[in-house]
């Protein structure tokens, strides 16, 4: 199957209950010993779909010729500027790919019809924690960019932001709050994963590379 097939055959449509478990299977095949030793992102995905800021207009499905191969889902999160003003945002993730059809766009394109719905929705802007390396390419640019910095006032690598209303964050200093959802119970985590087939943890080179980004900060030039 050739890239350019693959991308004529792809469906993108809202998450249907009929989908949950599918999706939660998709994000452990995606995610299994790709951050750590195992992982974590079907028990997220699993709690979020009742969390209060969960927005379901946003869950999307990807399939090709009838196959759910990708998903996205968003939570609301926050900016805070200095003056203590607050503005709702938009974080994405999961965003999960089948290993089989990964690098072929599914992602991308997830991420622009998501996009495009959230503007329809009023939203004005996305921040995440991820790998630049699999964002830039769909707009996303460095938070030192934007002024979007963490509770301590420092700028990681791996937070990334998206204007989807151009000036909208105006450049003023913000403070960036993801959902309380992203505090995993990892009991609960465990308990989780035990409703699954055993599959073995392990080691791989993307546990380093995540590590890497983590611990990387980004500094303002010195006037």
């Amino acid at each position: 199957m050739t890239k350019g097939a693959l991308k004529v055959n792809v469906e993108i449509r809202l998450e249907a209950p009929a989908d949950y478990e599918a999706v939660e299977n998709l994000n452990r095949d995606a995610f299994w010993n790709v951050f750590q030793p195992g992982c974590n992102e079907h028990y997220l995905v699993h709690v979020m779909r009742t969390h209060e800021d969960f927005v379901p207009e946003l869950a999307l499905v990807a399939e090709v010729d009838g196959k759910l191969v990708g998903n996205i889902m968003y939570t609301m999160s926050t900016l805070k500027n200095d003056a203590g003003e607050e503005k709702k945002i938009l974080t994405c993730g999961p965003l999960a790919v089948h290993p089989g059809y990964q690098r072929r766009g599914i992602g991308k394109m997830l991420m622009q019809e998501s996009f495009e719905r959230a503007k329809a929705l009023g939203y004005e802007a996305v921040v995440i924690m991820g790998n630049p390396e699999n964002y830039v390419g769909s707009g996303f640019r460095a938070c030192l960019d934007f002024k979007v910095c963490i509770a301590d006032g420092s700028f990681p690598m791996a937070l990334l932001v998206l204007e989807l209303k151009e000036g909208s964050l105006g450049g003023q200093r913000w403070v960036y709050s993801e959902s309380p959802l992203f505090q995993i119970d990892a009991e609960a985590a465990e308990q989780f994963e035990k409703t699954f087939p055993a599959r073995e943890r392990g080691y791989a080179p993307s546990q380093e590379l995540f590590a890497i980004y983590s611990w990387a900060f980004l500094h303002p030039a010195e006037s």
